[in-house]
């Protein structure tokens, strides 16, 4: 398995500190996974409202959040 996948398994725990952390760890590698697309698309020449198009936010929202990659 996966680390992913045992976080996703992990995160349905019935402990709710295994569940919360798994949760935690899960939304870190959310975010690092979101900004390599970002940054991916950003060097394919991907509009900033592309992205946000793809990610369901507003152009803003992204760029505010990825503005700096």
């Amino acid at each position: 398995m996966t680390e992913a996948t045992e976080l996703a398994a992990s995160a349905g725990d019935r402990d709710p500190r295994v569940g919360l952390r798994a949760v935690a760890a899960l939304r870190r590698l959310l975010e690092q996974l979101e900004a390599v697309q970002v940054r991916s698309a950003r060097t394919q020449g991907w509009s900033w409202q592309e992205i946000a198009a793809e990610l369901g936010v507003s152009r803003q929202a992204v760029h505010k959040k990825h503005g700096r990659l």
